[in-house]
């Protein structure tokens, strides 16, 4: 059995593909391992584990029939989150905002949370939460 993994349901499809595109490789180290921009599926890997997957939504609703429910009410709470170890916060910051991404909270450190913490959250494009972050 493989580890979990997240598997995004998106609906914008080729935005998204393109921000991961952009930010796993340097960010992650996961490679891109089947898909396109065209979608509807497109999957990361790093060392040969699934690391992130994104799926067209309308696909995976046609698949399970709730095509005529609604996306959740917005605004509300997020009910989850990407995180990403990464080297420098500032600089993962900067390039998934040139990626695509929209700003939630900008670098800051987080010493509440863990000692030498530092964090910076963001959105893609479809909205998800990702939490950068890294120790010192």
């Amino acid at each position: 059995m493989d580890v979990p993994y997240p598997r995004l349901l998106v609906s914008r499809f080729a935005d998204s593909f393109r921000f991961y595109a952009a930010v796993l490789p340097p960010l992650s180290g996961a490679v891109l391992d089947k898909g396109a921009p065209d979608g509807p599926y497109a999957g990361w890997e790093v060392d040969g584990r699934a690391a992130l997957v994104l799926f067209d939504r309308a696909a995976m609703a046609s698949v399970l029939g709730t095509g005529t429910l609604p996306d959740r009410p917005t605004p509300a709470q997020d009910t989850a989150m990407l995180v990403l170890r990464v080297a420098d916060v500032d600089e993962a910051l900067a390039l998934c905002l040139e990626s695509g991404g929209a700003p939630v909270l900008g670098a800051a450190a987080r010493p509440e949370w863990g000692p030498g913490l530092r964090t910076a959250h963001l959105r893609d494009p479809e909205g998800h939460l990702i939490e950068l972050q890294s120790y010192s």
